[in-house]
């Protein structure tokens, strides 16, 4: 299959076939996760995201995924995250973002769910959200100062970084105990609500990415110069928890 589905379902059944075939016994589960999961999936511009877990055996033969990694690309499936139970159980307080974002919306292809009972610490919730804070405004800037203000640079800058940004911020919705909103635009908004940052920035850069809004150089780098702002004000919001 080489055609990008209009629905991701469409290609679950055939996917976790080939990942069955090649791993057998050492195939533990295939999880769908992310936009393809909750709902957000734009055909043609949103990738399809696979958790596959395998028993450690297979983790030491992983070129066998190389022909199948090859084939499902062109079906814009990213590379899988292969993981073992023993990696996720002991991962969970160094990278509970990653984690606690998957098991907001999946569904399980195949095997079994491992997701389902995984318990977070909120103080490595916390600990993440401002290294990873820290670390994105720093990259923030420097980009910014690379790009020269040439708006296409500008706006590639800013269209990939707000995913990233987006998960952080439900991570940040789970430290105040607040359920989490099923679209990306709902979980800024409601960020902005709680941490005192301005939500029109963020929803900017959702209309930018949708192409649904044009702006001149000068416009686009005020809009990034206000991106960081406000990234440097949520960092120190999260300082103060």
């Amino acid at each position: 299959m080489s055609k990008i589905p209009k629905d991701p379902s469409t290609i679950l059944e055939p996917f976790a076939q080939d990942y069955l075939r090649v791993f057998k016994e050492d195939l533990i589960a295939i999880i769908l996760y992310g936009s393809a999961a909750s709902g957000d999936y734009v055909y043609k511009k949103s990738d399809i995201n696979f958790l596959i877990v395998l028993t450690a055996n297979g983790v030491k033969n992983l070129d066998k995924a190389h022909p199948l990694i090859k084939k499902w690309h062109k079906s814009r499936v990213s590379t899988p995250l292969f993981l073992t139970e023993d990696y996720i159980a002991t991962a969970l307080d160094s990278f509970p973002i990653e984690f606690l974002t998957m098991k907001q919306h999946y569904k399980v292809v195949h095997g079994k769910d491992v997701l389902q009972n995984l318990q977070f610490n909120l103080k490595d919730i916390r600990l993440q959200c401002e290294r990873e804070l820290r670390g994105k405004l720093i990259h923030l800037q420097e980009n910014y100062l690379t790009s020269l203000g040439k708006p296409r640079l500008l706006k590639s800058l800013l269209v990939q970084s707000l995913p990233t940004f987006s998960s952080i911020f439900s991570a940040l919705l789970t430290l105040k105990g607040k359920n989490i909103p099923s679209t990306k635009s709902e979980v800024i908004l409601q960020t902005a609500q709680e941490f005192a940052i301005d939500a029109n920035v963020f929803n900017k850069i959702i209309a930018l990415r949708a192409n649904g809004l044009k702006l001149n150089r000068v416009e686009m780098n005020q809009l990034v110069k206000d991106y960081i702002e406000q990234i440097r004000k949520l960092t120190n919001e999260v300082d103060k928890l």
